[in-house]
């Protein structure tokens, strides 16, 4: 049974995002889960998110319904906490510093 994700995976507005998804890593020096499934997942999820509200809310934090006004947007007003307290965001999308890539 195939992901509800998987239908945006790989398309123009899916690699955009994962492009500010790396620029976001990036500028804050941290890397993305080497985790493809997750990493797909997440910023699949996320892209669904801006294509329906037109924000990046983070799919991890968002209540069920999405609440437009509310809900926390990508990257998170916490993100640099929780990477340092946890070495991981929430969403364990960000992960501190330079990350092994999985095989």
């Amino acid at each position: 049974m195939p992901n509800k994700w998987d239908q945006v995976v790989g398309t123009d507005e899916y690699k955009e995002n994962l492009s500010r998804i790396t620029k976001i890593a990036r500028d804050n020096g941290c890397s993305l889960n080497p985790d493809k499934e997750r990493l797909e997942k997440v910023v699949g999820l996320m892209t669904m998110n801006k294509n329906e509200f037109g924000k990046y809310f983070c799919p991890c934090k968002q209540s069920h319904p999405l609440k437009v006004e509310t809900d926390v947007l990508c990257p998170c007003p916490s993100l640099t906490q929780e990477i340092e307290e946890d070495g991981h965001c929430y969403c364990r999308l960000f992960f501190q510093g330079k990350q092994k890539e999985i095989t």
